[in-house]
């Protein structure tokens, strides 16, 4: 099944409608959607090279977008249910705690954590319940999804034959390996907050 939608995804690239798919996958993966774009992402480089570029600033266009609503998300959240409960649970306290510190360390959360396999919405959501300068959110929020695209797009135009020739021989050892990280940067983030 993995190999059909990686293969899927390669056709893709082709259609006048990859980028906005491409897009939608980004936007959705910084806000509420479990899949990082780079499912679609590294296919779509493979497929076309000389797009790598475009595709990397579609993707931190619209990842930094959907991190402003997954920002949204948070502050809205806490403001309305998420105060009732913490209040409910007496855990007020802590989650005070947790926005002072947020505060100071935020931006290194954000930095290094936009980096990773750690799905970034975990980063937005959080970022707006703790209710972390707005401002320094979205350029923070630039600098590391522009970092973490680009490099990808860096890696696919000097080694994108090499890369898809590794993935054509190994791709289930690829998959599951892109399925560890995407589920370890979960679990990471469970026990680093």
């Amino acid at each position: 099944m993995l190999r059909r939608l990686y293969d899927w995804t390669l056709s893709l690239a082709a259609k006048p409608s990859a980028p906005y798919a491409l897009a939608a996958v980004s936007f959705a993966e910084s806000s509420f959607f479990p899949v990082p774009p780079d499912v679609m992402l590294v296919p779509m480089m493979l497929a076309r090279p000389d797009k790598a570029w475009f595709y990397a600033a579609i993707c931190t266009a619209a990842s930094v977008l959907g991190g402003l609503l997954g920002y949204a998300i948070g502050a809205l959240f806490y403001e309305t249910l998420g105060a009732w409960i913490f209040q409910a649970l007496h855990l007020t306290e802590g989650a005070e705690a947790f926005r002072q510190s947020y505060a100071v360390y935020g931006h290194w959360v954000i930095l290094l954590k936009g980096l990773t396999p750690i799905p970034y919405k975990l980063v937005t959501i959080t970022s707006g319940f703790a209710e972390y300068n707005l401002f320094w959110f979205v350029v923070l929020s630039i600098i590391t999804r522009g970092a973490r695209f680009f490099m990808v797009a860096l890696l696919m135009s000097r080694f994108g034959p090499a890369i898809k020739t590794i993935i054509d021989r190994h791709f289930n050892l690829v998959a599951g390996l892109a399925i560890a990280a995407i589920v370890g940067g979960f679990v990471a983030f469970r026990y680093l907050f």
